[in-house]
């Protein structure tokens, strides 16, 4: 887990009916990204991921302003990434009284935005 700057702010959704395989796709489409370019790719992408992704980020924006200060349209996205949560683990009902697996997976969604640094 990285280590929490002053400058930075997190938001954190947990267990999120989604697989993280495909949280991971969504999440690294917005990785150093202003925020609005990377809301503006979250609202165009095709993955259902991304809506969850967008409602994380918009988070973190309202965290950033109401919280710390931060002017939101100076931010940008400096960490996103995605951890494991639990499985429900659920039965299927196969031929000859046979069952197979099938696994519903959660993930735990991290946006981290900053202050841009000016140059």
């Amino acid at each position: 887990m990285p280590q929490n700057n002053t400058n930075e702010v997190r938001a954190t959704a947990k267990y999120v009916r989604v697989a993280p395989r495909k949280a991971r796709a969504v999440v690294s489409l917005i990785r150093n990204l202003p925020v609005e370019k990377a809301l503006e790719v979250l609202q165009f992408s095709t993955r259902a991921a991304s809506v969850d992704v967008a409602k994380v980020l918009r988070s973190a924006i309202a965290n950033a302003e109401n919280n710390n200060g931060m002017r939101g349209d100076n931010l940008y996205v400096k960490l996103a990434y995605v951890d494991e949560g639990p499985t429900l683990k659920r039965i299927r009902p196969r031929a000859k009284g046979s069952a197979s697996r099938i696994n519903k997976r959660m993930s735990h969604i991290t946006v981290v935005v900053a202050p841009r640094k000016e140059a």
